[in-house]
């Protein structure tokens, strides 16, 4: 099936504030969240037949192709001719799909969850994992044949059937060698030793590492949650940034580098002994404690996806009128914001605030459910609200 989208998405946001959590109930077939986290997170796969029973029937072909089409959504064209891949990226024009063979192509979407309430919900069936663990949500849509390889992700995910069905195949193997020079991770030699053809509703979890290759059997669409693994060299190196905007003016780091005691050497070329002695002093100066890795981490984990723009509102109510609307009906986070917290202090959008003590429960039900019931805020709870609110993070 060519597919071809057709009219516009509307893009609206879902009261969430009275709903919770959904209930994990049935996710994991007979086992516990504690179960499932002691005997297979980061360490076997599971099946679970029928774990979400309507998976995916909010989001139709149509509403990925039109998503795939715009600027600030990250999309993927893979396609395999023969034994050559390519991959093209998004936005694509609509022409582009019909001009497509009827197999063995898939498109991805990624971050649908920034712009799909129904998407936000699904997450909330993981929240036994810690939110600051959670990447994203990524949609693939593929007509039969379709797929991206044999491969192996670096990071934990959850695999949902939607539409169709897909047959999965999954090994154990070590050996993770990859296909030179090709534009996708596609492993040079797999063996499978597990296989599921997988319908609507069924979950496949993956560890780290873990081979697999899906083929669509038929029109399919595949929904991936995602679990964020960052390099341990990449946070070292953002943490280092960190560092160089937190770092204290005055003390021993301020001023320039002197030496009204040099000494002549017999060779200029040479590192003075005395300079690397005087740079290795100051920049033992530089200290960091249990609060600067939690402030880091905070901020680092909020950061929204970097191609998320927050829609402030055209025309803000004022300070008394917010407070009262949230008095009424309580408020939410935006499909993009990422909320954290860790004791005293609230993480959002890469920012970081005090805990107002008086608002700490509602913020926190806010941070964990993405909404809080009516409250009536302090006066610096409402303040730093209303600030989110003008800045587009949450609504009311």
């Amino acid at each position: 099936m060519s597919p071809r989208a057709s009219g516009s998405i509307t893009i609206c946001d879902m009261t969430l504030a009275n709903r919770g959590i959904p209930t994990s109930a049935g996710l994991l077939g007979k086992l516990s969240r504690a179960g499932f986290l002691s005997k297979h997170w980061q360490k076997r796969p599971l099946f679970v037949p029928g774990a979400i029973p309507d998976c995916g029937a909010w989001l139709q072909p149509a509403t990925l192709f039109e998503l795939a089409a715009r600027d600030d959504v990250a999309s993927r064209l893979g396609m395999r001719v023969r034994n050559r891949w390519t991959v093209h990226h998004g936005p694509f024009k609509r022409s582009e799909f019909r001009k497509l063979p009827r197999g063995g192509w898939t498109l991805l979407v990624q971050g649908v969850e920034q712009y799909i309430p129904q998407s936000s919900d699904l997450l909330g069936f993981f929240s036994f994992i810690p939110h600051a663990r959670l990447d994203d949500l990524m949609v693939s849509y593929a007509p039969p044949g379709g797929g991206v390889g044999p491969h192996f992700d670096s990071y934990d995910v959850f695999l949902l059937q939607g539409l169709g069905t897909r047959r999965w195949q999954i090994s154990t193997q070590k050996n993770l060698q990859l296909v030179d020079d090709a534009p996708l991770r596609i492993l040079k030699d797999f063996h499978s030793t597990q296989e599921w053809v997988t319908q609507r509703g069924d979950l496949l979890y993956l560890p780290p590492r873990c081979a697999h290759d899906g083929v669509a059997l038929e029109e399919c669409m595949t929904l991936s949650v995602g679990f964020r693994a960052p390099r341990k060299l990449e946070l070292a190196s953002r943490f280092l940034e960190f560092l160089q905007d937190e770092l204290p003016s005055g003390g021993a780091l301020d001023g320039l580098y002197e030496d009204p005691d040099l000494q002549l050497q017999k060779h200029p070329a040479a590192l003075p002994p005395a300079m690397l002695e005087k740079i290795s002093r100051a920049l033992m100066h530089i200290r960091w404690n249990a609060r600067d890795v939690a402030q880091f981490t905070g901020r680092y984990l909020s950061e929204p996806a970097h191609e998320a723009v927050f829609d402030r509102p055209r025309r803000p109510l004022a300070l008394p009128n917010f407070v009262r609307q949230v008095s009424r009906n309580g408020a939410r986070l935006t499909l993009r914001t990422r909320m954290l917290f860790h004791g005293g202090t609230v993480f959002i959008n890469g920012e970081s605030h005090p805990l107002p003590p008086q608002d700490r429960t509602a913020l926190i039900r806010l941070a964990d459910q993405r909404a809080t019931p009516a409250f009536m805020p302090s006066r610096a709870g409402a303040a730093l609200l209303h600030a989110w609110y003008c800045a587009g993070y949450i609504v009311v």
